[in-house]
């Protein structure tokens, strides 16, 4: 790929290590209510309170994360993260005949996981400054593909073993570990510890406080997140239950992933069209990112069919290859020292997002089928496309003062 000979070999391999990382992540994620209902003989409602659980971890992971990433330091931080979330994922098939040490289990899973997260983005805008953009965006599409690998594998390794899948996943993220502790202790004797983890004065006590004081930065960003991945939920808690109600075959469904995971390849050239024509701040890119979300809720809303979502899909899948890389890219650039911070606490907004929208839809599904849904998912876009306005806004004269002021 001519894209990828402008990068030197160090970007080269992280790229590799993250595509693995990620198809090994994705190999679990769809097959968790299918283990819970199938092989545990539970309810599909005990299967959403492990999500649920998993998800809520996860939100607790993402803000302490990036609160602790001064403290640690990058290296303790993403490899104790990712090494205990792999320890976790290998406990699993041991805990599952427990239901309650199941539970726990799950909600440790999603911490560790999510607790990596705001120290691998905020290494990345610090290691890769001059490219952090564009790296961002390289990295998001490297993870989709291998999501679009793993997914592709999680189906064949259910027929195996369920348990199968939670073991390689454990496995491939304990190698992930690994490789950051030799790439992570290669840089620190090359460039030393300043380099690492840019360690200043740990934001924590009044600090925090001051950083939380500073809302421009990230509060509207946040609320623009938590609205965007609500409405998104629609996918599962509208889109799904709307084909298996008409009758479709599964693979209806399916194909739209599918779809949405060719598309964040090939769309690429588009994307950067836009950027260059439309959306060349950070800023702009969020608002463009739920104004394609919300053109895409409005067209399944108008004409509730299946071509309609192909549609759609297409629309919001443009909005998510906007969005991905902005948000870590306007945090690292603006807020010097501070990113770590700022990225978990976005990030844990965002995530709260997925875990009201399963509820409000499934309520609304089970009330009047997909229509209100759809209505829902258009009004909140709306929400979304407001939050992202105002925070460009208000980040529009701070251009280059911020990151020294934190």
């Amino acid at each position: 790929m001519k894209w990828l000979q402008s990068y030197p070999r160090e970007v080269k391999i992280f790229l590799v290590a993250s595509l693995i990382s990620s198809a090994g992540g994705s190999l679990m994620w769809p097959l968790i209510t299918m283990f819970v209902f199938k092989v545990l003989g539970r309810t599909v409602t005990d299967a959403g309170l492990v999500i649920l659980v998993m998800s809520l971890g996860g939100i607790a992971g993402q803000v302490l994360g990036g609160s602790l990433y001064h403290k640690l330091g990058v290296k303790k931080l993403i490899v104790g993260g990712v090494g205990l979330y792999a320890m976790f994922l290998l406990l699993l098939p041991y805990g599952s005949g427990n239901w309650s040490l199941f539970i726990v289990l799950m909600g440790l899973v999603g911490f560790f996981n999510a607790m990596s997260m705001p120290a691998i983005q905020a290494f990345i805008g610090f290691r890769f400054a001059e490219r952090r953009g564009e790296l961002f965006n390289v990295i998001y599409v490297a993870n989709n593909i291998g999501v679009a690998l793993g997914t592709a594998l999680s189906g064949f390794l259910a027929q195996i073993s369920y348990n199968m899948s939670f073991t390689l996943n454990g496995l491939v993220s304990a190698g992930f570990a690994l490789f950051f502790w030799f790439y992570l202790n290669k840089v620190q004797k090359s460039e030393g510890e300043v380099q690492l983890a840019k360690r200043k004065t740990t934001p924590e006590g009044q600090d925090t406080w001051r950083l939380l004081g500073r809302y421009n930065v990230y509060l509207f960003m946040g609320i623009g997140s938590f609205f965007l991945w609500l409405g998104n939920c629609i996918w599962n808690n509208g889109v799904s239950p709307f084909t298996m109600s008409r009758g479709m075959p599964e693979w209806n469904y399916s194909i739209l992933w599918t779809l949405n995971g060719i598309l964040i390849f090939v769309g690429q050239p588009f994307i950067l069209w836009i950027k260059r024509t439309f959306a060349g701040s950070s800023e702009a890119q969020l608002t463009a990112s739920a104004i394609f979300y919300f053109l895409g809720y409005v067209t399944m809303l108008c004409f509730p069919t299946y071509p309609s979502m192909v549609a759609a899909m297409i629309l919001t899948t443009f909005g998510e290859m906007l969005i991905s890389p902005a948000i870590p890219s306007f945090i690292s650039d603006r807020t010097g020292k501070a990113a770590p911070f700022y990225l978990g606490v976005v990030g844990g907004m965002g995530a709260a997002g997925k875990v009201v929208g399963p509820y409000a839809m499934g309520v609304l599904f089970d009330w009047n089928g997909f229509v209100p849904v759809a209505w829902l998912a258009v009004i909140i876009s709306v929400l979304s496309v407001s939050a992202f306005v105002i925070h460009s806004s208000l980040n529009k004269n701070a251009r280059g003062k911020l990151a020294d002021s934190i």
